[in-house]
């Protein structure tokens, strides 16, 4: 079986499950190569301190048959990176898929990669996806295409599974979802805005506001800053 090789993108205050959950899945799957690639090969921390390290430098790495990008604190600074982008929208020339979890999403279309396409992203931020004119699904995994995106962090195990369904077929999906006895039941049911309760739903949201409120100011001044370089006349 020919191997699609996976990249999947590291970098700063990452959120570690939106990493590791399609991992875990990419890594039993004997159609996919796994390389994990930085804008260097440095240790970096990912959210909580966790320290990762890169195997391939962007300048480095060889072109991609499937692109992943996780979520986390660290896109903000993603979300301006020329470096991230440029590089994301080189490999897209060649790439058979292009994928995120989580916040991921917000950096696949910064990079002009999800124009015309659905997608999700976290239940909190599928307005800021909207921003960038991307008709968001709230869902855990939508696929339109070669567009394949994840809700927010746990739905990156729903998502590397879907994946590896449609390129090594669903019978290595199922056995691969028994290897990790992916059977969840939550203790709770406040795993979704929609069964999590008002007063669980209100604090969820207060807490995180100001990092919604950092991102639209980006997101904002991003679109406006690319609005007013196309507006300019080229002499």
């Amino acid at each position: 079986m020919q191997k699609l090789k996976v990249g999947m993108l590291l970098f700063p205050d990452l959120t570690i499950l939106d990493f590791t959950g399609p991992y875990d899945v990419f890594v039993k799957a004997p159609c996919f190569e796994v390389i994990t690639i930085g804008e260097n090969t440095a240790p970096l921390r990912a959210e909580g301190g966790l320290t990762l390290q890169a195997e391939v430098a962007m300048a480095d790495c060889p072109q991609l048959d499937i692109i992943f990008v996780p979520g986390g604190r660290g896109i903000n600074a993603l979300l301006t990176n020329t470096n991230v982008l440029q590089f994301l929208q080189q490999q897209a020339g060649k790439a058979k898929y292009f994928t995120s979890v989580c916040t991921g999403a917000l950096v696949l279309a910064a990079a002009g990669l999800l124009n015309g396409y659905k997608a999700t992203t976290h239940w909190r931020s599928l307005e800021l996806l909207r921003m960038f004119g991307v008709e968001t699904v709230e869902a855990r995994v939508v696929r339109d295409g070669n567009r394949i995106t994840g809700g927010g962090v746990t739905a990156g195990i729903d998502f590397g599974l879907v994946l590896t369904a449609l390129v090594g077929g669903e019978e290595m999906a199922r056995i691969i979802q028994l290897q990790l006895e992916y059977n969840p039941e939550p203790p709770f049911r406040a795993g979704s805005p929609h069964t999590a309760g008002l007063p669980v739903l209100q604090k969820a949201k207060e807490l995180t506001q100001p990092m919604l409120e950092a991102r639209k100011k980006i997101i904002r001044q991003l679109l406006q800053d690319r609005a007013s370089a196309s507006a300019t006349p080229t002499s």
